[in-house]
């Protein structure tokens, strides 16, 4: 049973902007929405272009090749200083 109903201070809708600008395009005649757009940089596309050569495909599965067999064996050594160091930044 409630007695008084506490009243909804700060009940924001989060749609409220979408819907103006729909009433909006109704109003003004436009008709479907921006598009978006990527621009990737000259500098992403330069190493792209340099990760995506056949000899680092090569290298690469060699790479996985050696530390599977490492795995394999019992042989891999992880370092727990290395990876210390790299989530140290992250942690800060």
């Amino acid at each position: 049973m409630k007695i008084n109903e506490t009243p909804r201070v700060g009940n924001v809708n989060p749609y409220k902007r979408q819907q103006q600008e729909a009433r909006e395009a109704l109003t003004t005649g436009k008709k479907g929405k921006a598009k978006d757009e990527v621009q990737i940089s000259a500098e992403a596309k330069e190493l792209q272009e340099a990760h995506g050569t056949q000899q680092s495909a090569e290298l690469r599965s060699k790479r996985i090749a050696e530390l599977k067999q490492a795995v394999s064996t019992g042989t891999y050594h992880v370092d727990a200083g290395k990876i210390a160091e790299k989530l140290l930044p992250y942690i800060k």
